[in-house]
């Protein structure tokens, strides 16, 4: 479970604590750490002091030139912020997402991102809208900034203690409580849809909202972000996502043959 939760860090300014961050996610045994957009050099003198002997993370962590980009291949992106500034999102307890972790990382090719903002100003209201949830760490409130790596080495945490306690309950496979499960449907219908999958049909969706004139974009009135999190929340299958592709294609064709000709 633990290999397929990836740690993204969104425009990082100090090498120290990407530094910090590896040591972080080494002591929880994470290793899947991506970069997107980094202000400052990844392997410094710095970095790997703060490392403590996990710079082997800093020179095997992935750059991205954006938050689609490194979580493209995930099934679930959880943000970690205080709220959304402009649209209410769903919102996890570190506990609670530690929970969903043995679900989310139950089929073979699941990713799960989790994604941490700036030092000094956090992840955007366009960032935090490419995640399905937000995770927000209740600190005091009278003293609520956390540091980056204290961040990570919270969120990661849990992560290893939700897996510790999956480890737990599995029974041994040679014990008498093994038992071989029948396979009744095919895995390939139950997978969900990937990020990059619904990055392109939130592209799709739009393009023809405005072709049948629902949507303007010179007046959007967060029509896009509501449906974004209409969709996000849903958790759409693959196969669910081929057929509302199908539909929109659908509707760009009945659209374009209602065009009047020149």
């Amino acid at each position: 479970m633990l290999e397929r939760v990836r740690i993204v860090l969104i425009g990082t300014s100090h090498p120290g604590n990407i530094g910090g961050v590896a040591r972080a996610m080494h002591n929880m045994g994470l290793a899947d750490l991506a970069l997107v957009a980094p202000r400052c050099d990844i392997i410094t003198q710095d970095s790997i002091s703060r490392a403590s002997g996990a710079d082997h993370l800093l020179h095997s962590a992935q750059v991205f030139a954006s938050i689609e980009d490194a979580v493209a291949d995930c099934t679930l992106a959880v943000g970690a912020s205080a709220r959304s500034r402009t649209l209410p999102w769903p919102m996890l307890s570190p506990r609670e997402l530690a929970d969903r972790l043995p679900a989310e990382c139950q089929p073979a090719d699941s990713r799960v991102a989790l994604v941490f903002g700036r030092e000094d100003s956090g992840l955007t209201n366009a960032e935090l809208q490419r995640c399905h949830a937000h995770v927000h760490i209740p600190t005091n409130a009278d003293f609520s900034s956390l540091n980056l790596a204290a961040a990570v080495q919270v969120l990661a945490y849990e992560c290893r203690m939700a897996w510790l306690s999956q480890a737990s309950h599995e029974p041994s496979a040679s014990g008498p409580a093994a038992t071989v499960q029948p396979v009744t449907v095919s895995q390939a219908d139950d997978d969900l849809a990937s990020h990059a999958a619904l990055e392109n049909y939130f592209e799709h969706l739009e393009r023809v909202l405005i072709t049948i004139r629902f949507h303007d974009p010179e007046k959007p009135r967060q029509l896009m972000a509501r449906l974004r999190r209409l969709y996000l929340r849903a958790r759409p299958e693959q196969m669910e996502m081929n057929i509302l592709r199908g539909i929109l294609s659908a509707t760009e064709k009945a659209t374009q043959h209602k065009q009047p000709r020149e």
